[in-house]
């Protein structure tokens, strides 16, 4: 639901058609001491993905939940690039088909975020959908068969707490490992493709100021568009990046504007001379004959206050209550187009239940078969429509209208980034 942060309410529905778990929401205090101690079983299991080597995780997951929790069946589904699939992490040669996000069971859990049970036609067995996500970003859900008398609120709790576990090294082991990302992809990637996924942050996150979701597309051939976010205790600085060209052209381009400005970035200086860092490292690379249009946004994450450097195509639109409008900002020069150009900040202000929306120019511009621009209104119908989704599930949702409007020959890449500002309340 918009407007309220992530967590404000975590519900975990029982059988089909039958009774819900009990929320899982409650805090620590809440909840008696003998339970709200963690268990030996807990301690054990994590211990064991701990330990686990990077590519065998799962494995290890699956003989730690056997022992301590008697689980029968351990499946790990992964969202696939383009968030349309759920594909098994699984053994060589396997043939386990994916399962589709939008009508599937598990699908409604990666969708949701909550856990559900589920009967199956063993006596005494459930099956447990739980979401794996870290830090707001979803990776994909986590299919288990256990015992009924397992499924309490109180052993489910813990078993979300391991699935979260799970997340958190399976990022870990990506630096070492290419089984899960492996597992993730539907099709091939194109090496220009490979190259951007690579410089991404995540595809959503989430603290108590804010939700950010995040979708490119085409999600196996992208070329140029880019975004990246980083946060401080007192800051969120977020940059939407669009690089000029096709391939890996595009790609080298965008790959040295983001990591200009990372550079920039953790140098400690304000958006406005990380703009003028990287035009000058990519105007000293090609001598104005490639440039990238980028956004960049920092945000004080006390006041909402927002400080914005427009140096080229991506357009914001914010969704305040029931109105959808475009934020216009003075357009300055792409980086990189000419030597030296100084860049002025400008300044808005976030309000607590602001929907923020940033697209590029293969959205707010794309071609119907007819010649017909997807323009401002089709934006901002699509943007309403899409109001009830959190932040994570808003940008595929758009894509897919806009899919149904562009010509399905349309190589332009697609980015759209949905924030949802929650501001941080009074200090107690």
């Amino acid at each position: 639901m918009k407007g309220l942060p992530p967590g404000a309410f975590f519900r975990a529905e029982g059988r089909s058609g039958g009774a819900e778990i009990p929320s899982l929401s409650r805090s620590v205090a809440d909840i008696p001491s003998e339970k709200a101690a963690v268990t030996t079983n807990f301690q054990a299991v994590e211990r064991v993905i701990r330990a686990a080597a990077p590519y065998g995780l799962l494995q290890a997951f699956r003989d730690a939940l056997g022992a301590r929790y008697g689980a029968t069946g351990v499946e790990l589904l992964m969202a696939d690039y383009s968030h349309t699939v759920l594909r098994p992490v699984a053994d060589p040669g396997c043939t386990t088909d994916p399962l589709p996000v939008h009508g599937s069971p598990e699908g409604r859990v990666f969708g949701s975020q909550e856990p559900r049970t589920y009967p199956v036609n063993d006596e005494g067995v459930l099956r447990l959908h739980l979401p794996v996500t870290v830090r707001g970003d979803r990776l994909g859900v986590l299919a288990l068969r256990l015992p009924e008398e397992r499924c309490t609120p109180d052993g489910v709790r813990e078993l979300v707490d391991l699935a979260q576990i799970l997340g958190h090294e399976i990022v870990v082991a990506d630096r070492d490992t290419d089984v899960y990302l492996q597992a993730r992809r539907a099709s091939r990637l194109t090496l220009a493709a490979e190259m951007q996924w690579q410089l991404l942050p995540g595809r959503s996150c989430s603290r108590t100021e804010y939700a950010i979701g995040a979708q490119l597309e085409p999600a196996y051939a992208i070329h140029g568009d880019n975004f990246d976010w980083a946060t401080t205790a007192e800051t969120l600085t977020l940059t939407i990046t669009n690089g000029m060209g096709e391939g890996i052209d595009a790609a080298l381009l965008t790959n040295l504007a983001v990591n200009a400005l990372r550079n920039a970035r953790r140098a400690g200086i304000g958006i406005a001379d990380q703009a003028a860092l990287a035009d000058q490292a990519l105007y000293a690379q090609y001598r104005g004959d490639a440039h990238v249009s980028t956004l960049l946004l920092s945000f004080e994450l006390a006041t909402g206050r927002v400080l914005t450097v427009d140096a080229g195509s991506p357009q914001l639109w914010r969704q305040r209550d029931r109105v959808v409008e475009q934020v216009p900002f003075e357009a300055q020069l792409p980086l990189g187009m000419f030597e030296e150009t100084d860049y002025i900040p400008q300044e808005f202000q976030a309000l607590p239940g602001d929907r923020l929306l940033f697209v590029s120019d293969g959205v707010y511009a794309a071609l119907s078969r007819s010649g017909e621009k997807y323009g401002e209104r089709m934006l901002a119908r699509a943007i309403q429509s899409a109001s009830l989704l959190p932040a994570a599930a808003v940008p595929r949702a758009i894509l897919q209208e806009l899919a149904a409007h562009v010509d399905a020959d349309a190589e332009d890449d697609a980015l759209v980034v949905c924030l949802d500002w929650y501001g941080r309340g009074p200090v107690e």
